[in-house]
């Protein structure tokens, strides 16, 4: 094979590679965040360890973006809970336009090294949410704070943990159903 044909071929075989990873960047980084914690990434998991007697400040904070007309907040700002308890919190949201409208949301947890040791068990965030026009809901999370935080020198002084959420609409046009 000459010299010429071999380097298209390589050359070939980069830009399908590099074509490859720009689609698998941002499914990667979404596993990479869940098993690190990055940038606050919470943690799914399905039944809380038990408590260690040890508690830790958890501080809502929500937000809706200005192209949603939705009222969002918790009903308490902030609760103390048990490391390794489970725990309930309760969110209102409340559509203040006359027309259906679905919103999704997004969250992460500060301080980012609290992240990974922030174990959601079940969320209104993790499916979208259609409200009716004028329609008021209230949404709980199930949560729980891993008690391997205590073992992390990076994070087992936090004394406060905010949970942060952000409604965005969903374009129900450009989206299956």
């Amino acid at each position: 094979m000459d010299r010429k044909l071999r380097t298209a071929l390589l050359a070939g075989v980069l830009v399908c590679g590099m074509t490859g990873l720009g689609f698998a960047a941002v499914p990667l980084y979404r596993v990479f965040c869940q098993a690190t914690g990055l940038n606050g990434t919470t943690q799914r998991g399905i039944a809380a360890p038990g408590s260690v007697g040890k508690t830790v400040t958890v501080a809502f904070d929500t937000n809706v973006s200005p192209r949603l007309a939705w009222q969002f907040k918790p009903e308490h700002r902030s609760e103390t809970v048990e490391i390794g308890g489970r725990d309930m919190a309760f969110f209102t949201a409340k559509n203040l336009s006359n027309v259906p409208v679905t919103g999704t949301a997004t969250f992460n947890v500060t301080p980012f090294q609290a992240g990974k040791y922030f174990t959601k068990i079940q969320c209104f965030c993790f499916t979208r949410q259609t409200l009716q026009p004028g329609e008021s809901v209230r949404m709980p999370v199930i949560f729980y704070v891993d008690p391997k935080i205590l073992d992390d020198p990076d994070a087992r002084d936090v004394s406060e943990i905010t949970l942060s959420y952000t409604f965005y609409p969903v374009d129900s046009a450009k989206t299956p159903g």
